[in-house]
């Protein structure tokens, strides 16, 4: 029997395709957003609550920043927001070395314009001293809340980095069900926060660590630049680490 024109079913809509620097703004924008709300809890909410609570409103703001930037953003760039957790993807084949090396630019610069906006919102604040309340910086040694050692920073942020990425790509393969990844994303970063604010301020991300660390600088008592290395190679060794254990998964 012969179909006619209107017997043909429409073609469903081409997605259009998203262009290269709407992805790298985007990872801007989240990354920006991170250091803002998660820095910002620990400098400003931190400091009127007590230990007890100010250490699990800085997790839940961190895990909750990521969490519904995913949803924001992540249908744009993947909400890398994490230069760990982009070269992670690029170890395993995700990504391309160009989107690489944008990415992990342009998160950086979201999280130095982060931590710059909290530094000027933290300065209304006669009250406020750079020198005495930080901006949130990552440290080990005498920079450390619970004054632990490089070792143990090294291996906290390998460990927990290595962790973190490997929900990160477990919760967005095709095998999960849809919808639900910035859910496990977000509540893993907070248990990575519950347990590493005392031992270095948690890093798991070297863009969050570079924002404060810019403004903190070599102020007494942080020696955020002179430590900034370690929130670097730690997280990306846990990042690749990751990559390849999930490559023996698929």
């Amino acid at each position: 029997m012969e179909t006619t024109i209107n017997e043909i079913p429409n073609p469903p809509p081409a997605v259009p395709e998203i262009s290269p620097m709407k992805k790298y703004v985007a990872e801007l924008i989240g990354t920006m957003v991170l250091v803002l709300i998660g820095c910002g809890s620990a400098v400003i909410a931190g400091q009127i609550l007590g230990v007890q609570y100010a250490y699990l409103a800085i997790a839940f703001a961190f895990g909750l920043a990521v969490l519904t930037m995913v949803y924001a953003i992540g249908g744009i760039s993947g909400c890398h927001i994490n230069p760990a957790i982009t070269i992670s993807m690029l170890v395993a084949g995700k990504i391309s070395v160009k989107d690489t090396i944008f990415y992990v630019v342009f998160q950086c610069i979201g999280a130095i314009i982060g931590a710059g906006i909290l530094y000027a919102i933290a300065s209304g604040n006669p009250a406020y001293s750079l020198a005495a309340n930080g901006l949130g910086a990552n440290g080990y040694g005498s920079a450390s809340i619970g004054n632990y050692s490089l070792a143990a920073v090294f291996i906290t942020e390998v460990v927990l980095t290595f962790i973190f990425v490997l929900v990160v790509h477990g919760s967005t393969h095709d095998r999960v069900p849809k919808g639900f990844a910035g859910i496990s994303i977000g509540l893993s970063l907070v248990l990575m926060h519950i347990v590493a604010i005392p031992i270095d301020g948690t890093s798991v991300n070297p863009a969050r660590s570079l924002g404060p660390a810019v403004f903190a600088g070599s102020i007494a008592p942080y020696t955020a630049l002179s430590q900034l290395w370690v929130f670097w190679v730690a997280p990306i060794i846990g990042g690749i680490i990751a990559a390849i254990v999930w490559k023996l998964f698929k």
